[in-house]
């Protein structure tokens, strides 16, 4: 009997651990960031869920059928605490990696975050928080960093930016470049959900709202205008969800995942969490950095 791709997917190792989905809860779902700090108006609640170490398997995954690919993506940036030597090299970098990773056109590449399983030290004040280039916790629910039904605007703007006499483009991917630099095993990596296992219909908007200061109790839920705001979509829990990590990461890979395909005939977008790994011992702090970009294709 021939061997499928979901036989040689269920004999590699896997870990068991929670995932937080979003719980039945308030009909606004908003999430505010400031400094250090992330706060959601939705109720989460932990699930227990198989997670599957593809890295004896990195080669079989594509972008098309999975979602993402774990790629050797050497870096130039030596400390990615320096933010100077982030800000000269690192988007620059990344876009050439996507570029060649989708065989697109062009990459415009939009903003980066480091992000810390560890503690996050007070930031000084330098005037109004910007979420950008800064120090963040793991994202600790299901989420996609991006909401269908405000991408193809949000394309629009970027190209007309980036290519104001352009001939226009076919299709758009919206991707995160997801890189830990801190020694393996981490304590706290990242899973992503294969893209076959999720329905279309499935995720909530989840409204991005960048503050100096996170509101309090009543606060969160005050008359905002939403509609014009960047979302995310947020994930109720589905027992058919497959999810995959790739452990002891090292610094010189990237998992590239898709938030937003618009071509949808094929994996169009990779909920992912954080998730706390105690399967191998020696566990390190995890210290990531993840570029978010579009990749254009004309």
């Amino acid at each position: 009997m021939a061997t499928t791709a979901l036989d040689i997917e269920d004999k590699v190792r896997s870990v068991r651990t929670e995932l937080n989905y979003l719980l039945p809860g308030p009909d606004i779902n908003r999430r505010f960031v400031s400094a250090g700090v992330e706060v959601n108006t939705g109720r989460y609640g932990p699930f227990p869920t198989t997670i599957r170490d593809g890295r004896a398997i990195r080669d079989h995954f594509s972008f098309d059928t999975h979602g993402f690919r774990l790629l050797y993506a050497p870096t130039a940036v030596n400390d990615f605490h320096d933010k100077s030597e982030v800000e000269a090299k690192y988007q620059a970098e990344v876009a050439r990696y996507v570029q060649e990773a989708y065989g697109a056109s062009f990459v415009v590449p939009m903003g980066w975050m480091i992000r810390t399983s560890g503690d996050i030290a007070k930031p000084k004040s330098e005037g109004p928080y910007r979420h950008y280039g800064g120090i963040q916790p793991a994202a600790g629910e299901v989420h996609v960093d991006t909401e269908p039904g405000r991408q193809p605007a949000a394309a629009e703007r970027a190209y007309a930016k980036a290519r104001p006499d352009g001939p226009g483009y076919k299709r758009f991917i919206i991707s995160s470049f997801w890189r830990t630099f801190s020694p393996p095993p981490q304590e706290c990596p990242l899973a992503v959900c294969d893209a076959r296992s999720v329905r279309d219909d499935e995720g909530t908007p989840n409204v991005l709202w960048v503050v100096d200061k996170i509101p309090q109790g009543d606060e969160m839920f005050a008359p905002m205008d939403d509609d014009k705001q960047m979302a995310a979509a947020i994930f109720r829990h589905n027992p058919d969800h497959r999810w995959w990590y790739f452990s002891n990461m090292v610094k010189d890979e990237a998992l590239m995942f898709k938030f937003h395909d618009s071509d949808r005939s094929v994996g169009w977008r990779t909920p992912h969490t954080a998730f706390w790994d105690n399967s191998l011992p020696g566990a390190n702090v995890r210290e990531s950095i993840e570029c978010r970009s579009i990749a254009f294709f004309e």
